[in-house]
């Protein structure tokens, strides 16, 4: 953090009343180039900033009241070391602005946002960046009005509070004119589940927002550099079926859906990557899938085992390589959350409570790899993550290990289990213990 420069008479009110009234400014040097002025008029004093353009040259400009009558508040009215931090952030903009890079006119949140989104439209998966709009349309409401120069730590940690105890959006009607709610369930994990997402729209606002600031269409990142996520909020234990679950889950699905379910427990690959699958992404000479489009926007070469390689033979025979793998009995495609309502049913058929989401298919698959002592490194190839960091937090702790096997090995049996844990009446149970003796020998 930069060190702000003291000064005796500045800093303080009583100090700056000492000095004499006059036209000039009193200065104090800031930086190279840069210095803060203060100018007392009748009724109180103003922040001046001065920055040196060249040729004997200074560009001036009036950042703020002094708190000379009135308590500050950091916008209007700034105390010395506030007037400080003002002149810098201006001395920045005027110098970007001098380069061609700073951004004409008024630069609000929702500038920041549309520049983005115009930016990672072109480098990420479509799916990501219906992932980030949906984001984005919980922060515009708020905040897309607001310029970017005027956000303020206090402002942004006030919304992410509030963004994290404010009652869950739920899927509402095409025809629907106002957005569902349901109220947060008074249980911990319903509130740690809220503080989760708020912290995932906090990190798609700030990534917009930090990208403004590298192009150098905004003079500082200080603002929401310093609002921190909420912490220990990520489930690390996620769900998964067992074998007898899903042989279940299989067989309450009808035909077309019970299709894509055993694609998505023999591969791992999530919904949206199944529904797009065509014939030829199938390869029976490597026995393996080409997922063209993944989440994260990179290809990737899901490994089929043997099971999974004569269920996509006979799913592809004879068709066109152009061809959907996964259709509806209608012959349509499936679409945009068409899984709901069919896994639900299923699982409500085979008596699998809570109910199994598309999603738990994927960590099924994942998490009776770990267990049958994966590495995690070829878990997260599979999935398709860069590294094993998101692996390793969801299914590690399934996976065998030194730990567990010497703990299991070494723990000597205790006598609570088994007939030795039967109940037996008080005097009986406590007949071949030896008497202890009560008071002095």
């Amino acid at each position: 953090m930069v060190r702000s420069t003291r000064h005796s008479k500045l800093e303080t009110r009583s100090g700056r009343a000492t000095l004499p009234r006059r036209r000039a400014p009193y200065f104090a040097k800031v930086a190279q180039g840069l210095q803060l002025g203060y100018y007392r008029g009748s009724t109180g004093g103003a922040w001046i900033a001065r920055r040196y353009v060249g040729s004997g040259r200074y560009e001036t400009d009036t950042v703020g009241l002094a708190d000379d009558t009135v308590d500050a508040d950091g916008v209007n009215v700034m105390t010395y070391f506030q007037a400080i931090e003002a002149a810098r952030k201006w001395s920045e903009h005027r110098r970007l602005a001098d380069a061609g890079v700073t951004h004409k006119g008024s630069y609000k949140v929702s500038d920041a946002v549309r520049d983005y989104l115009d930016e990672v439209r072109a480098e990420k998966s479509l799916s990501a960046v219906k992932n980030i709009e949906y984001a984005f349309n919980v922060v515009l409401p708020e905040l897309g009005g607001l310029e970017v120069d005027g956000l303020t730590y206090s402002r942004l940690a006030k919304w992410r509070n509030e963004l994290a105890t404010r009652a869950k959006r739920v899927r509402k009607k095409r025809t629907a004119i106002e957005q569902p709610t349901r109220p947060i369930a008074e249980t911990d994990d319903a509130r740690r589940a809220r503080r989760a997402t708020a912290n995932r729209v906090l990190t798609q606002l700030k990534a917009a927002l930090n990208r403004a600031f590298r192009a150098g269409r905004i003079p500082s990142d200080e603002a929401w550099r310093r609002v921190t996520p909420f912490r220990r909020v990520d489930a690390a234990v996620v769900r998964y079926l067992s074998t007898n679950e899903c042989r279940r889950l299989v067989n309450a699905c009808p035909s077309d859906f019970r299709r894509l379910v055993q694609g998505a427990l023999l591969t791992g690959c999530r919904y949206g990557e199944l529904s797009r699958l065509r014939c030829g992404d199938f390869n029976a000479d490597s026995d393996t899938l080409t997922i063209r489009q993944s989440k994260g926007g990179k290809a990737r070469h899901v490994f089929l085992t043997q099971d999974a390689r004569e269920l996509f033979l006979t799913w592809t025979a004879g068709r066109s390589t152009t061809a959907q793998i996964f259709l509806r009995d209608d012959g349509e495609r499936w679409g945009k959350s068409h899984q709901l309502r069919p896994i639900a049913d299923a699982s409500k058929a085979a008596d699998i409570s809570p109910p199994a989401t598309f999603h738990v298919l994927r960590h099924t698959h994942a998490s009776h790899l770990a267990m049958a002592a994966t590495p995690m490194g070829v878990i997260a190839a599979q999935l398709g993550h860069a590294d094993t960091r998101m692996v390793e937090k969801h299914y590690a702790h399934l996976a065998p290990s030194y730990v567990a096997d010497t703990i299991r090995a070494n723990l000597p049996a205790l006598g609570v289990v088994g007939e030795a844990n039967s109940p037996r009446p008080i005097n009986e149970a406590h007949r071949d213990e030896p008497r202890r003796r009560i008071g002095p020998h």
